[in-house]
């Protein structure tokens, strides 16, 4: 816990939260948007998922 990483939400959880995925690993991130590339922090881990928190939203390079 308590680890970082950078990822993509790749899809919208039905309770509204942001799925990344880390090496297959799923992770819900609340208040994350479906697309949004943000750095995120682990808060509590269970058997086959984790949950997140936004750190840092990426910049969008356009």
């Amino acid at each position: 816990m308590g680890k970082e990483y950078d990822v993509t939400i790749t899809e919208i959880s039905r309770r509204g939260d942001g799925i990344a995925k880390i090496e297959g690993f799923i992770i819900f991130v609340a208040g994350a948007k479906e697309g949004q590339k943000a750095r995120i922090k682990i808060t509590q881990v269970g058997n086959r998922s984790a949950n997140g928190q936004i750190v840092e939203t990426a910049e969008k390079e356009e």
